[in-house]
């Protein structure tokens, strides 16, 4: 493993959750989405799965999961990626990932503090990424009407933000109490 002075640049357990991450992006796409009524929009759980895996590997496992798997999706589903969508996907758990990035979820703390600060993650990433950058980008890329794909990104985002607070924060929850909070055991004499 390459590594930039101390720090590695990617762990083999990150390596590994972005592949898993990825193919699960990929099932989810097709198995837990919901027709939203909106032309080429869903609601998709895939996004929880994304926020989960960000809020536990970091930014760059959040970007290359969305990245990686919202382009397999599409490729696999559809026969080719659409990339405004790929690229809002990966900046979802890019910023996901940099927002959370000091919540201790690995040592057992997800508290109500924690689960708010998770949620404001999520509801900005969400936001910039489709009420923002999806639709811009489906304008300048695809020549799209800015009306038809900003009604799209409004339906995915607010979609995305809701699956994200029920399920991500359930799933993040039911993680953090499979850890053990840092100093909770002690030694016996």
């Amino acid at each position: 493993m390459r590594s930039l002075g101390k720090q590695k640049v990617l762990s083999i357990k990150t390596i590994v959750a972005i592949g898993i991450g990825s193919a699960l992006f990929v099932i989810l796409g097709r198995f837990g989405s919901i027709p939203s009524g909106v032309p080429n929009t869903n609601i998709e759980t895939t996004y929880a799965l994304l926020a989960l895996f960000a809020l536990l590997y970091g930014p760059v496992a959040g970007l290359l999961i969305g990245l990686i798997g919202h382009t397999l999706k599409d490729a696999i589903f559809y026969g080719s990626p659409w990339f405004s969508w790929v690229i809002a996907s990966g900046l979802v758990g890019l910023i996901i990932g940099l927002l959370t990035s000091r919540i201790s979820i690995h040592d057992g703390e997800f508290g109500k503090r924690e689960l708010i600060r998770f949620n404001l993650a999520q509801i900005a990433a969400n936001a910039v990424a489709w009420f923002i950058v999806a639709p811009v980008l489906d304008i300048l890329i695809y020549a799209e009407p800015a009306n038809k794909v900003f009604t799209q990104g409004l339906i995915a985002g607010a979609a995305n933000i809701v699956t994200v607070a029920i399920i991500g924060s359930l799933l993040a929850v039911a993680y953090a109490k499979t850890r053990t909070k840092q100093g909770s055991l002690s030694r016996e004499a």
